[in-house]
């Protein structure tokens, strides 16, 4: 009586295991973020920005008036007990149009740093890993707009694009653009002769998995202190394209816009200008705090020691 053959199994294909898991208790992105905030001054600096972020979300709650109401007889009052930080010319509050303010200084510097970010963290990683004509037109185009300072760039797209949030934000956006991109392609260049990427090329990944997967979670490390820089930058630029006119218009509240309608009154009432311009200076001390702290947790030479 025959006897049946035996039955190969298959073995079990061994799948490659991705390079970083990002939300895994082990993540090198985790462990350096544990760091950032156990450095007194990054976990300052993220007191102050979640402090920034929450009184902007609170604004309705917590503002003791409407940034917009006026109170005749009331112009340029000093701090007291009516007006906490004062009023501006119009007799508005100022505590009140600072914490309102907040808003549009920190979504405009939102969205720009997410559009920046977007489009120069895609386009430095298909330069960088592609290379050829990719990368030849891309960092040339690159170059051509980093020979423009970013303020005069920024005035010129606004100037295209007309006053308001949203050109400010896109016109931020195109001025960041090269630095997230040139910094990325760095990174992708260093990271796309290693031995993960050779292996998940010879089991046939494609171009596109191989980035997304494999290369972008081990390059994003220093994109991440780039991110925290341009935030200050962009809340400094919208806050000067504000002042000339360009930014966020009258009557909604702005930083940018206070400072300049104080300029006129900084001999007679100190406080118009004082108080809207330590917002923006805080704002920026906390983000160059965390900024610190999360270069010091990234950095392998500290990490180590």
């Amino acid at each position: 009586m025959a006897t049946a053959a035996p039955s190969l199994a298959t073995p079990d294909v061994v799948r490659p295991r991705r390079a970083l898991r990002l939300g895994g208790a082990r993540s090198p992105l985790v462990q350096a973020l544990s760091r950032t905030l156990q450095n007194p001054m990054g976990l300052v600096g993220a007191v102050i920005v979640v402090m920034m972020i929450a009184a902007a979300l609170a604004a309705p709650f917590i503002s003791p008036y409407d940034p917009i109401e006026q109170h005749p007889g009331y112009e340029l009052q000093p701090p007291g007990g009516l007006f906490w930080l004062g009023t501006d010319h119009l007799g508005r509050d100022l505590l009140s149009r600072i914490i309102y303010g907040s808003r549009s200084s920190m979504l405009i510097g939102v969205v720009a740093v997410a559009l920046g970010a977007a489009f120069g963290i895609g386009s430095g990683l298909a330069a960088g890993y592609l290379g050829g004509w990719v990368d030849g037109v891309l960092m040339r185009l690159f170059d051509a707009l980093l020979s423009f300072p970013a303020i005069l760039l920024g005035i010129g797209v606004v100037s295209v694009l007309g006053g308001g949030p949203l050109s400010v934000a896109i016109a931020l956006a195109v001025a960041t653009i090269p630095n997230f991109a040139r910094l990325m392609r760095a990174r992708v260049l260093s990271e796309r002769e290693r031995e993960y990427v050779v292996a998940a090329r010879c089991i046939g990944a494609r171009s596109g998995r191989v980035m997304g997967v494999h290369v972008l979670p081990n390059a994003i490390a220093p994109l991440l202190i780039q991110i925290s820089l341009t935030m200050g930058f962009a809340v400094l630029a919208e806050s000067a394209l504000t002042f000339l006119g360009l930014g966020t218009q009258p009557p909604t509240p702005s930083w940018g816009g206070m400072l300049n309608e104080s300029r006129a009154y900084l001999r007679t009432a100190p406080w118009f200008g004082i108080f809207p311009g330590l917002a923006l200076a805080l704002l920026l001390l906390g983000l160059n705090f965390l900024t610190d702290a999360l270069r010091d947790a990234l950095d392998p030479r500290r990490t180590n020691t």
